[in-house]
């Protein structure tokens, strides 16, 4: 067993010996084979980096249609037919504050100031009150019912948010807190 360990062990360093006698050249620049171990080692990060994006994206996802639920049951004015209407409606508010969002926050940005922050629940409320247009079998009955589902809304977010993410960034169900 131990030869085994020192003969793995010995390998590696006459592996790393051979990449440091190999591995970089002034004129020539970097060997094929550290472009290759390189070109490996960022695939493999690339994937990783594209599987974590998923990961957050159907997360965030999931807890949009979970608080529109909440909303649609609290608020009288908002209503859901069904389950792909509850999901699109997600879909679709998350592509909305993904992108028209950043925008209309940089448009009335002298209008956040003077107010304090005080008009960003109307973008967020203008935005819902949006997304019955574009999915069908979700309806909001007014202004008043798209602010308070906006508030809801976020408010629900923010706490399964909080729940379900740890302070590493990863997704996970939080069963104490460190600091309180």
């Amino acid at each position: 067993m131990e030869a085994g360990v020192t003969s793995a062990a010995g390998s590696f360093f006459i592996f790393l010996g051979t990449v440091g006698k190999i591995g970089f050249d002034s004129i020539s620049g970097p060997h094929p084979i550290c472009k290759r171990i390189f070109a490996k080692r960022l695939r493999r990060a690339q994937r990783f980096a594209y599987g974590a994006a998923v990961r957050h994206f159907v997360f965030r996802w999931i807890i949009t249609t979970v608080a529109i639920l909440v909303a649609a049951r609290l608020i009288p004015g908002i209503s859901v037919d069904g389950t792909g209407a509850t999901i699109g409606a997600a879909l679709f508010l998350g592509i909305l504050n993904a992108f028209i969002r950043p925008i209309l926050l940089l448009l009335s940005a002298p209008l956040i100031l003077l107010t304090l922050g005080l008009f960003i629940p109307i973008i967020n409320a203008l935005l819902f009150w949006w997304v019955p247009a574009f999915v069908p079998g979700f309806t909001v009955d007014g202004f008043g019912s798209a602010f308070l589902g906006a508030i809801v809304v976020s408010l629900v977010s923010w706490m399964l948010s909080a729940f379900f993410r740890g302070s590493d960034g990863r997704v996970h169900v939080l069963t104490h807190h460190a600091q309180i």
